[in-house]
C-alpha cells in the first residue's frame, strides 16, 4: 500500500496518542473528519494499522525488571522451531521473541518481578522447553530509547 503525506500524518498522530479523537486528528493533519475517517479505516482494513494498545508502566504493575535472553536450540528443523514458538506463546513473561541470525537462534525480551522470579521462570518454563541447548541473559539496567516505528 502506498502511503501519502496524510496517511503518514495520521499514523504519527495515532502513534503519539491512539486515543485521540477523530476531530483532534483531523485538525492536526489538516483534513476534515470524513476523509480522515476513510483513511483511518483504509489503514486498518489493509493491515497497516494492526491494532491499538495501552502503554503500561511495568514498575507500577509489579514487573519492573526486564531481561534480554539469547537462546540456541539443539535442532533447527521446522518442527523444532514451531514447537519452540508454541511454548513461548504460553509464557506471559515473554514480551517479544525474535528468530535472529548470528551466534544465537532467538532473542527474547522478558518482564519479571525480580531475580528470583527470573530464576523460577528459567527452571520452570524456559529450560523445560524441549530442545533448548544454551541461553545467555542480560538484565536491562536502563532503557535509553523506546520508540514507535519511524515514518
Amino acid at each position: 500500500m502506498k502511503l501519502d503525506k496524510f496517511d503518514v500524518a495520521i499514523l504519527r498522530a495515532l502513534q503519539r496518542n491512539a486515543r485521540a479523537s477523530l476531530q483532534e486528528i483531523s485538525d492536526e493533519i489538516g483534513l476534515t473528519t470524513s476523509p480522515c475517517w476513510t483513511r483511518i479505516k483504509r489503514l486498518e482494513d489493509s493491515g497497516v494499522i494492526e491494532g491499538y494498545t495501552v502503554k503500561v508502566n511495568a514498575e507500577k504493575v509489579g514487573r519492573p525488571e526486564q531481561l534480554i535472553v539469547q537462546l540456541t536450540l539443539n535442532k533447527h528443523t521446522d518442527a523444532a522451531m514451531a514447537e519452540f514458538a508454541r511454548h513461548l506463546q504460553a509464557i506471559p513473561e515473554v514480551i517479544d521473541a525474535y528468530l535472529v541470525s548470528g551466534d544465537y537462534d532467538y532473542v527474547l525480551r522478558l518482564s519479571v518481578r525480580d531475580t528470583r522470579d527470573y530464576e523460577r521462570l528459567l527452571r520452570e518454563k524456559l529450560y523445560k522447553i524441549p530442545g533448548v541447548r544454551h541461553s545467555k541473559s542480560s538484565f536491562v539496567l536502563r532503557c535509553l530509547k523506546a520508540s514507535s516505528l519511524p515514518l
